[in-house]
């Protein structure tokens, strides 16, 4: 399509700023404080915005201000085109990890954060000390909305279902492990599949909920196991199994882990599991950022040497 440049001068295009400070945080108040302008001053962007686009945009709710339809299908387009615009003006310089000052918030569960958290801050420590990390817990029903936001730099978790603004590579791929204290329980590897189900099991799962892969796995040959504590944090498990006579079944990066850390023991899962694949998430706009792209790098590099997670 032919640009009228005409037409086009007579836009504003600080309005654009204006609008996607809005969307995101959905407060003319905090949209003035992230754009560094007064409250009337945003107040006024948004009032041309309406008119400029013939539409509400954002409407008084009991939680805030809502966007209109109109204004959700503006969101992306806006964001990417000022994306673009941020990365035309920018100066070009050869990207150069030892001086970039940077925070990037990354969203992961605590499993992903002890197997790649050290051997990250490490090498962050070593090549890049001007880059510093803000982790947070991931919470996979809000974290498409985290990332669009622009609250979340990078999310890590098992595969997304994104929208076609959201890009995502496989960061590691795993296996499932059996997990115990061999004293308590008397058992040495490769363990029966009568002695798994002979005993119970700890369950970590983040939906809250007693079921996971283990229960599918299992409810496929007729059987099924006996739960002792079901728990959200992975961290917490390994502590659990070494007092009690129980089993736990997790990735076998992380049992390997902490088998060394606790005096635990490792064994092949006696039922038929599937690899668990994790995933990278983030904003298609964030593609050509140089210092987000050597973090993915780092990330995928870092990730595919299973020997060094965990042990820096």
């Amino acid at each position: 399509m032919t640009i009228d440049h005409i037409d086009l001068s007579r836009i504003d295009l600080n309005l654009l700023v204006a609008l996607d400070a809005l969307l995101s945080e959905r407060s003319v108040t905090r949209a003035a404080a992230r754009t560094g302008v007064g409250q009337s001053a945003m107040s006024s962007s948004l009032g041309r915005l309406r008119a400029l686009f013939d539409d509400e945009l954002l409407t008084r709710a009991p939680e805030g201000m809502r966007p209109t339809p109109r204004a959700l299908a503006l969101a992306e387009p806006v964001r990417a085109t000022l994306r673009q615009i941020q990365f035309l003006v920018r100066r070009e310089e050869a990207f150069d990890p030892r001086t970039v000052e940077r925070t990037f918030t990354i969203s992961l569960p605590d499993s992903t954060e002890v197997l790649l958290g050290p051997t990250l801050l490490a090498y962050l420590r070593a090549e890049a000390p001007g880059i510093s990390l803000l982790l947070r817990s991931v919470d996979r029903a809000h974290v498409l909305q985290e990332i669009d936001a622009d609250r979340i730099d990078l999310a890590i978790d098992l595969s997304f279902r994104g929208q076609q603004h959201h890009k995502q590579t496989l960061l590691y791929r795993d296996t499932y492990v059996c997990l115990f204290n061999a004293a308590l329980v008397g058992l040495t590897p490769p363990i029966s599949l009568d002695d798994y189900l002979r005993f119970p099991h700890v369950l970590t799962s983040l939906k809250e909920t007693a079921h996971g892969v283990v229960d599918d796995a299992l409810a496929a040959l007729g059987l099924r196991r006996t739960l002792a504590v079901t728990s959200p944090r992975f961290l917490a498990v390994p502590f659990l199994v070494r007092v009690a006579p129980v089993l736990t079944t997790m990735h076998a990066r992380l049992a390997h882990l902490f088998a060394d850390a606790l005096g635990l023991t490792v064994s092949p899962a006696p039922v038929p599991l599937d690899d668990v694949a994790m995933a990278m998430l983030w904003h298609a706009s964030y593609d050509d950022d140089p210092a987000h792209r050597w973090l993915r790098t780092t990330l995928r590099r870092l990730a595919s040497q299973p020997g060094r997670l965990g042990s820096e």
